[in-house]
Parts: structure tokens; sequence; C-alpha cells
């Protein structure tokens, strides 16, 4: 038996490791190539940051990088405000309520992205308002905020709901006790939901590709509209990469931090 759990531990860790190598090696050979002297996919020719310079100098590729991250801050923060208050009245709600609601929820996380990105688009031509900016803020703020309200729910249904009660029963409001008592307790929470919130925007093709007005580009849009192949586009893939990257550290950075830090403090306080 211990043998063949040791083969199982054995091909469970080789299988990760393959996946991991999967996912990985493209991100990394992207990167790599992004310095090329050349426009070879290949071949690595030398190091060379032409390719970077070339990007900072197309003025439309500049407009997408613009487009895409405006769009995916506004529609983050609105989806998380809205799914947040949402997720917590949901809480606070009926059984029937709640569970209707979410399967509601759930439909655009269901549905392929081209029946949402069609519904949207006849949804703002019925309603007379001509794609434009504003139209693709309102599509990623849609699509955005069932993601959010389902990565918050979980962490909703966790909590005690006798702490909210006890912080009324001292006096305080509503608005005090959702501040100061509900919301900091599902913090994370709320941090991964915007994170997922912002990654759906930011990649999103089909329903901006829809619901953009005429030259509205984002990113992904301007790829797939690109003639020929443009090496600038490697360059920056690689700066996408290291910007999310240094996000992520620095999400899960500061929280142990700030735990660190408090922990000191507490032990100063006993020893004081």
């Amino acid at each position: 038996m211990k043998k063949k759990k040791g083969f199982t531990d054995f091909l469970q860790k080789w299988y990760l490791l393959l996946i991991l190598l999967f996912v990985y090696i493209p991100i990394l050979y992207v990167i790599v190539f992004s310095f090329n002297s050349t426009k070879s996919l290949t071949s690595f020719k030398g190091f060379s940051l032409q390719w970077y310079e070339n990007m900072f100098k197309d003025k439309t590729m500049l407009q997408s990088i613009y487009y895409t991250v405006i769009v995916a801050v506004i529609s983050t923060v609105v989806s998380t405000i809205v799914g947040t208050i949402t997720a917590i009245g949901l809480s606070k709600s009926r059984k029937i309520i709640r569970n209707i609601v979410l399967e509601v929820n759930n439909l655009p996380v269901m549905n392929p992205d081209i029946v949402t990105a069609i519904g949207l688009m006849l949804l703002f031509i019925t309603v007379n308002i001509k794609l434009s900016l504003v139209t693709l803020i309102l599509a990623h703020i849609s699509f955005s905020i069932p993601y959010v309200i389902l990565t918050i729910m979980p962490k909703l249904r966790q909590l005690d709901d006798n702490v909210a009660e006890a912080a009324l029963d001292l006096g305080a409001t509503p608005w005090q006790a959702l501040t100061k008592v509900i919301i900091p307790q599902i913090i994370p929470a709320i941090i991964s939901g915007a994170l997922i919130a912002f990654s759906m925007s930011f990649d999103d093709f089909v329903i901006s590709f829809f619901t953009a007005g005429v030259g509205i580009n984002n990113i992904s849009m301007y790829v797939y509209s690109m003639k020929r192949y443009n090496p600038s586009v490697n360059a920056l893939s690689t700066l996408i990469v290291v910007v999310i990257t240094i996000i992520l550290v620095l999400v899960n950075i500061i929280p142990v931090l700030r735990d660190r830090k408090l922990r000191r403090m507490e032990e100063n306080e006993k020893n004081s």
C-alpha cells in the first residue's frame, strides 16, 4: 500500500509539473523573444530593446492600451462596489429570494460570450444608445458584476451574523456595522473579486468587439485587427505580465506585513 501511495504521489507531482510547464513556458517564450533583435520567432539573434521603443512610438497601440486600462479600471471599481453591496444584501435576504437572484446572476457566467455580446449590442441599439466608449464600459461592468458576487458570497456565508448584531446592540448604526464590522472581514474576497473583474475586462475581446464604438479599440481588438505580425506585441505582453506579477505580489505580501506589524504591536503592548 505504501509503494502504491508513493507511486501515486510521484505521478501527481509530475502531472502538476507538466501543467505548470505547459502554462508558463509560452509566457517565458514571449518574454525572451520580446528582446530579440529580429522579427524571428524561432531563433534568438541578439539582445535588443527596439520592440519596446517601437511600442512606445506606435500611437495606435498606445491608444489601445489607454482604452484598455480606462475601461478595466472603471468597470472594476463600479462592478466591485455594486457586486459587494449586492452580495451583502443577498446574504441578509430570504432564502428563496437569494436563490432566485443567484440563479439569474449565473446566466451571464454560463452564457457564451457571443450571446452576451449580441444581446448587449441589440439592447444599446434598441434604446438608441450610440456605440461608444460609454457602451463599452457599461458592457464590461455588466459581465464583471456576476463574478464579483460569486467571489464574495462564499466568504459571507462563513461570517457569524451575531457579530454584526452585537455591533448594532452596542449602539453602532447600520452603516457603521457595514463599514467597520462586515466589510473588514470580507476584504480578501473583495480584492479577489476586483482582480477577477479586472482580468476579465482587460482580456475581453468578443463583448468589446460588439459593443465598442468606431475608433475604440482595446488591446485584444488591436491584436485581432493587425494585418501582419508585429513583434512589439511581445514587448506589450511582457510589460503586462510584469505589471500583473507586481500587483499579485503586493496583494499577497501587504496583508502578511500588516499582520506581522499588528503582532509586534500586540507583543510590545504585552511586554510594556
